[in-house]
């Protein structure tokens, strides 16, 4: 395994970094009133769980994975669909307003790519109203913000249970 320095201690490749949570704590609970306040907003949560896990399949954070698949199943949500989420595409296991709520987190997510184009925005308007649209540009902004942290830091995945276990 190769390792790294700081601070002149060697350092495995996966260690994790700065814990947010406790150096940055005012921030960190920031965040969660975002997360809690999307969480809330009224989408639907199968819907919230299968964006944070798709967003968190593209950034490649297996802290967020863990923890939103782990929720996706206490919410009642299919190991079938958890498995082929990342080609949802390919597969009849989601419905019309879950198969454009993939795509339009799969263009925020990669936005510098190509940007949201004018017509998934209008897919997603017969989808969705005004304000649910944004609560679901929200949610995938907030789940991308958590990758970013989670990858950032390594966070490290395997520790998370859902609320009340």
């Amino acid at each position: 395994m190769k390792t790294s320095t700081r601070d002149g201690a060697k350092v495995a490749p996966h260690a994790p970094r700065v814990a947010v949570k406790r150096r940055t704590p005012d921030i960190y609970q920031a965040m969660l009133q975002l997360d809690a306040t999307v969480s809330g907003s009224g989408l639907e949560r199968s819907l919230l769980e299968l964006v944070r896990v798709r967003a968190s399949q593209i950034n490649g954070c297996a802290f967020c994975l863990d923890m939103h698949t782990i929720d996706a199943r206490a919410a009642g949500e299919t190991e079938q669909r958890l498995y082929t989420l990342s080609a949802w595409r390919e597969t009849p296991f989601f419905t019309e307003r879950e198969r454009v709520a993939l795509e339009l987190t799969e263009a925020v997510t990669l936005i510098a790519e190509d940007g949201l184009s004018d017509e998934l925005y209008a897919r997603a308007g017969e989808q969705f109203s005004e304000e649910e649209l944004g609560k679901l540009i929200w949610a995938v902004t907030v789940i991308n913000a958590w990758n970013r942290i989670g990858v950032a830091t390594r966070m490290e995945p395997g520790h998370y249970r859902p609320h009340g276990q």
